[in-house]
């Protein structure tokens, strides 16, 4: 990876994940650039080892290094002056698929981690839900749903001179991440048709 401050953060999350003993879906990590507006996002999925392929439970995660963090990144690099800190934005989506009923969304709320996932100083929230139905089999469809919390992560100038700090930061996510996909993996639905089918819904 090249030294920069995004690749430091993509490292201190790969570190946090893996060190929660989390397995990396390899053929979903890409790095990819916005040709007209130069934002610059990273995209991977983690899963519980032993989860199969495609995993029942995931966790997908967005780190996202818009155009005007690289300015202002790279005036604090060559003037060693920081006018307006740059941001990091984070989306996690925990996602539960191939259930074979309608899953009920406040049942699935109700077995996460009581405290929200937190990267610093900063509770990440939650911005909805979204219960998708599969229509592979017209006469057997299948459910999945998807939890998902984002913020903004800002770099102070401490972080920027030691990126070690995001380390620390970025730590207590691995934890959060694989106890909630541990609860998700636990939760079981009835039979198909106990719950009323629906196209795709959000709250």
């Amino acid at each position: 990876m090249l030294d920069h401050v995004f690749s430091d953060a993509i490292g201190s999350l790969r570190e946090a994940l893996e060190s929660a003993r989390l397995e990396r879906q390899t053929l979903e990590e890409r790095l990819q650039t916005d040709v007209l507006l130069g934002d610059l996002t990273w995209v991977t999925s983690y899963a519980m080892p032993g989860e199969g392929d495609p995993p029942r439970v995931r966790c997908d995660l967005t780190l996202e290094w818009p155009t005007w963090s690289q300015t202002s990144y790279r005036t604090w690099y060559l003037e060693g002056e920081v006018a307006e800190p740059p941001e990091i934005t984070v989306e996690i989506v925990l996602r539960l698929q191939q259930l074979d009923a309608a899953p009920t969304p406040s049942d699935v709320l109700a077995s996460l981690p009581p405290e929200p996932p937190v990267l610093g100083d900063l509770e990440l929230e939650r911005s909805g839900t979204t219960v998708e139905t599969i229509y592979d089999d017209l006469n057997n469809p299948i459910w999945a749903l998807d939890l998902t919390f984002e913020g903004t992560y800002e770099l102070d100038e401490a972080t920027l001179e030691d990126g070690a700090a995001m380390d620390d930061h970025f730590a207590g996510l691995g934890g959060w991440i694989a106890g909630a996909l541990v609860r998700l993996g636990d939760l079981r639905f009835g039979d198909a048709g106990t719950g009323g089918p629906a196209d795709t819904q959000a709250t």
